[in-house]
């Protein structure tokens, strides 16, 4: 299915608010109610929205600690990246893990309860020989930026 502007356009508002109603998206995107819902429903069967969820403000739960983390592996085959993909997987306070380009294999992002939580899943890490050559912690002290949503319009111009 190839999107048009209105497909993103959807796409977008529905990212800044799932709970959004059918009317209020109509108007927001230009269209009648009854085609907007056709266009939502196709774009869920086509896969690309995959889901909502509420956003938690987990400041209010309590107090938590943000550490990005870059890790560098032994060896780089297939099976390295495998098995060491499959171990961080199952981390719950793993909330991000790329493969990136430069001096480092994996940026990977932890939400934990605190330093002590975040050191004890790392020396669980490296001692489970998944591949683990070195790992740097970068501790966030503030996110003064934190965007939940995309720029769809500007990535895809329609």
């Amino acid at each position: 299915m190839k999107l048009d502007r209105i497909d993103i356009k959807i796409l977008y508002e529905l990212q800044k608010n799932g709970r959004i109603t059918n009317v209020e998206l109509a108007e927001l995107v230009n269209l009648s109610p009854s085609p907007c819902l056709m266009r939502v429903k196709k774009l869920q069967a086509d896969g690309y929205i995959e889901g909502y969820s509420a956003q938690i403000n987990v400041s209010k739960l309590g107090q938590t600690l943000t550490v990005f983390t870059e890790i560098t592996l032994k060896n780089h085959r297939q099976i390295d990246f495998a098995r060491f993909l499959a171990a961080v997987e199952k981390v719950d306070q793993v909330i991000e893990c790329h493969l990136v380009s430069g001096g480092y294999d994996y940026m990977l992002k932890f939400v934990t309860s605190g330093i002590g939580e975040y050191q004890s899943i790392m020396e669980r890490l490296t001692d489970m020989d998944i591949g683990i050559d070195k790992y740097f912690s970068f501790v966030v002290l503030k996110s003064p930026i934190v965007k939940s949503h995309m720029p769809l319009t500007s990535l895809f111009p329609m």
